[in-house]
């Protein structure tokens, strides 16, 4: 129970005591049925009483021909007997038999304490008060203190088998879950136990749940907090806090502390980036120094998580503090099907759903992504009240992730609806005929999102390296709105802003970032600050002329305008089939799979119908989804957009578009 909850309780219990002392001592006496003393007296004269019981100041008379006996009060301090006698009733020769009962204990000690009620009530009053008072002095006292969650490893819910797609990070953290268990496999060796481990990777890859599993498998105490939690407005609060945390732990090792988002804590000191915080350095200097003060037989690790390791101060990353880091990147193919698994467990699916397709329609998705598309899907079974999640309600909640839900009631005319589907009939074309553009496979006008209609394209695998002509080919799709716009309709609209600025973003990085041009050769123009895992850019530094800034202006021009030349020409060949799909598309409002195939008909390099099965490339397709990179194996760039997604028409700049 909460201590609000608990205080109200007590304030409830104060209320209703008093409501009932101030009944009890100003309710009047009730007195219904009670027959005067006079009336039992006249009754005993007339030798009609049979019997008086006494207690206390209350009589109970059983008088002749009456078979319920009555009732009457006397004067506490006066004796019945005596009373009768004075009346001129002699009891002994009357024949009047009377019983005197004592009060009863309960009674009496009832009425010591009605008569110390107020005494208590005020006592108990003083109490809580004062206990109150204590707990905030306890309160103020414990400010220093850690607020770190301690868990024991009694109860696991999280374990390694829990933890799909990450297998190298799951080995190595394996190791140092088997290092806590049994530490002389390595002392045997020489080998100490690592001070910390980092998890690097963008947001979604499952940093923090990986770190339940360590907790779920280590079976020692685990302290978990975020790094937030350091940080307070008064200095010398986090310091304090890093040194309690890190005395609980020794005190329970061997132990694990993790810290979540040490980013918020571990900045660079005086980089003045975000502005500098002297409690927050403070703090950092704090846990530099216990992470590098450990006794080797301590037996406590740190783990610690972030999207942000290029703000993250240098001395905390050398080897002593953090020796080992873990980097979780998105997922492949194999790892995105070991996700499904692991979020399918438990949930009915139809025996046609196919998790191996959706593994292959959603290339780029972090772990989080999956969970929350499988959560979709039995969202989506639930609301259409069927008992099964079958394959439609799967391939609906990818589109829920990607693009939001749909927006069936948003009111378009004729025009625009005819304009939409030209726009996504001529991305779908301009891409299916380019041979090293991705397979479309689902084209609709169904507005999700701010988006009127999307494309979707299916890469054949997942590729880190990718090489210009397949973002030549990805360019001439992009434009194929807008050049089947100014084709069918002579010009174009505000639809294609989302397209154009993709584009230009592509022929820009290109030119100056992946050193594809002929005319500037193989470098780079410009010095980026980017976040490295959240793909965006703080600043640029421009280290190269304005004749040469006007060089990559033409460089760029050059591209799109060529990109837009093949596209024109794609679509002034197939003509047939750009009408033939938006024909569609004004009937239908999405075609997908083998009808989309049939409608576009056979291609050099592109499945028949029934080869495609939602998922299923060809194998002769360029893949897509990856980092573009200029060495091997080490990406410079951020993706252009996720994966899988195709252009859309977008309604950024109109409303109706």
């Amino acid at each position: 129970m909460s201590r609000s909850a608990r205080n109200v309780g007590v304030y409830l219990l104060i209320l209703v005591a008093l409501v009932l002392v101030v009944v009890m001592v100003f309710r009047p006496a009730t007195t219904s049925g009670e027959k005067p003393l006079s009336y039992v007296i006249q009754q005993a004269q007339a030798g009609k009483v049979e019997a008086i019981e006494v207690s206390a100041d209350q009589l109970k008379v059983k008088v002749r021909d009456q078979n319920e006996p009555i009732r009457s009060r006397k004067e506490t301090a006066a004796s019945i007997e005596e009373i009768l006698r004075q009346n001129g009733v002699p009891v002994a020769q009357s024949g009047i038999e009377i019983t005197v009962r004592g009060p009863s204990q309960f009674g009496s000690v009832f009425g010591l304490m009605l008569n110390f009620l107020p005494l208590i009530i005020f006592g108990a009053i003083l109490f809580f008060m004062m206990r109150q008072a204590g707990g905030a002095n306890n309160q103020a006292m414990s400010f220093g203190k850690s607020r770190a969650r301690m868990f024991t490893g009694q109860k696991t819910t999280v374990t390694f088998m829990d933890v799909a797609g990450q297998e190298e990070a799951t080995q190595e953290l394996g190791e140092v879950v088997e290092f806590l268990k049994y530490p002389e496999k390595f002392a045997a060796l020489g080998a100490r136990i690592p001070h910390g481990v980092l998890l690097l990777g963008p947001p979604g890859t499952g940093k923090t749940m990986i770190a339940r599993a360590v907790a779920g498998e280590a079976g020692v105490p685990f302290f978990h907090l975020s790094g937030s939690e350091f940080v307070e407005m008064f200095v010398g609060v986090g310091a304090s806090r890093v040194r309690d945390l890190f005395e609980q732990a020794k005190r329970n090792a061997p132990s694990i502390i993790f810290i979540d988002e040490i980013d918020a804590v571990g900045r660079q000191r005086g980089s003045g980036l975000g502005g500098s915080h002297d409690e927050r350095e403070q703090t950092l200097n704090q846990i530099l120094v216990e992470m590098d003060g450990f006794d080797s037989n301590s037996s406590v690790i740190v783990l610690a998580s972030t999207n942000r390791p290029d703000v993250l101060d240098p001395a905390l990353l050398r080897p002593g503090r953090f020796d080992r880091q873990i980097t979780l990147d998105l997922p492949d193919v194999r790892g995105r099907r070991a996700v499904l698994d692991v979020h399918s467990k438990g949930k009915p699916f139809d025996p046609g759903v196919s998790l191996e397709v959706i593994a292959k329609q959603t290339p780029g998705f972090a772990g989080a992504d999956l969970a929350n598309l499988v959560n979709e899907a039995a969202i989506l079974a639930a609301r259409r009240n069927k008992k099964r999640i079958s394959m439609d309600e799967m391939n609906e909640a990818v589109d829920r992730v990607i693009a939001g839900p749909e927006r069936k009631s948003r009111v378009i005319t004729e025009t625009e609806k005819k304009i939409i589907a030209f726009h996504e009939a001529g991305h779908t074309v301009a891409g299916y005929f380019s041979k090293r553009a991705d397979i479309p496979f689902k084209v609709t006008i169904v507005a999700r999102g701010m988006a009127g209609g999307f494309t979707r394209s299916l890469p054949s695998d997942d590729r880190r390296l990718q090489d210009r002509s397949y973002y030549e080919a990805m360019m001439t799709m992009a434009l194929g709105g807008h050049a089947a716009e100014e084709l069918v309709f002579g010009e174009m609209t505000t639809g294609a802003h989302d397209d154009i600025g993709k584009v230009t973003s592509i022929a820009r990085n290109m030119v100056t970032q992946w050193g594809m041009s002929e005319r500037l050769g193989p470098r780079t123009f410009g010095r980026r600050n980017s976040m490295v895992f959240l793909g965006r850019d703080i600043s640029e530094e421009r280290d190269y002329s304005e004749r040469t800034a006007e060089e990559i202006d033409d460089e760029v021009r050059r591209l799109i305008d060529e990109a837009h030349v093949r596209c024109r020409a794609l679509l002034n060949e197939h003509r047939d089939k750009l009408d033939a799909l938006a024909a569609r598309l004004v009937d239908v409002e999405t075609v997908e799979g083998d009808e989309l195939l049939t409608i576009l008909g056979p291609w050099e390099g592109r499945p028949l119908p029934g080869e495609l099965d939602m998922g299923r490339g060809t194998g002769t397709t360029p893949p897509a989804g990856g980092l573009p990179a200029s060495g091997e194996g080490e990406a410079e760039e951020a993706p252009q957009g996720r994966p899988g997604i195709a252009w859309g028409n977008t309604n950024a700049a109109q409303p109706s578009d």
